[in-house]
């Protein structure tokens, strides 16, 4: 019997990568996208077939979606923008939508899709996060006054209270390159962030990132773990690509 996955934020560039990857493997998934826009769902993936068309902020189009699914993916985060300067040389300022500060967005709209999975009965989350939440001085935490890895990080916590199976990937610098071509690496507490080995740059391919969610909805080693992940590069001398997915999330523990 395939499982029924629903994917929040799959217009976003790493939730539509998780949720073609899904489909992909429809031997095993029945992918179903949750977005807001219907012409940006249009774009990427042609038809709104298998989406559902709501807002994280509406617990009833989250229950509705959600009818069904054994599990659920959440890809959705508030997204800032550079403010518009008058003045020449002016350091960049940064600013949220109205309606879409990291509050709102990282912490009660993933809660309210965890009490919605809660309510419907789904049997484990995938919560896609961000390095850097140990740290409240972090930059991202000061682009529009967001707090964003704070609220993240009080999401992650919820999550793990709720009861419902999880596995909360913390993944490092995003960049749109080739996956299954590099080692990746699993920490804890921000540990690859602050003492990076070698010196590698913490970064990840988004395409990694996805096939490490559709991995962790398949292996039991990954239930009700928490971890940082990063990749090596392509070329580094002694790396080993990674393609023992079981092995990798025995590397990683429970809690926050």
């Amino acid at each position: 019997m395939t499982k029924r996955v629903l994917v929040t934020g799959a217009t976003g560039r790493t939730g539509a990568l998780v949720l073609k990857q899904l489909r992909q493997q429809s031997d095993q998934f029945q992918g179903i996208g949750f977005a807001r826009s219907s012409s940006k769902v249009e774009e990427i993936f042609g038809s709104t077939e298998s989406f559902f068309l709501g807002d994280i902020t509406e617990q009833s189009s989250l229950e509705t979606a959600l009818q069904g699914c054994s599990s659920l993916v959440i890809l959705t985060s508030a997204g800032v923008k550079m403010k518009a300067s008058s003045t020449p040389g002016a350091p960049p300022q940064f600013e949220y939508e109205p309606g879409g500060m990291p509050e709102t967005v990282d912490y009660y709209g993933q809660k309210n899709q965890i009490d919605a999975a809660r309510k419907l009965g789904v049997e484990h989350i995938v919560l896609v996060g961000s390095m850097g939440g140990t740290n409240p001085n972090h930059p991202l935490n000061q682009m529009g006054n967001g707090k964003i890895l704070i609220w993240k990080r009080k999401a992650e916590q919820y999550l793990i209270d709720s009861g419902i199976d999880y596995t909360i990937i913390r993944a490092g610098g995003l960049i749109d390159l080739e996956g299954g071509v590099r080692e990746l690496l699993v920490g804890k507490n921000d540990t690859l962030l602050t003492n990076p080995p070698d010196g590698i740059a913490t970064s990840i391919p988004r395409a990694d990132v996805a096939s490490v969610v559709v991995q962790a909805l398949q292996e039991p080693d990954a239930r009700n773990k928490a971890f940082d992940v990063i990749s090596k590069p392509q070329d580094a001398p002694d790396a080993i690509v990674t393609r023992d997915f079981a092995m990798l999330f025995q590397q990683t523990t429970p809690g926050i």
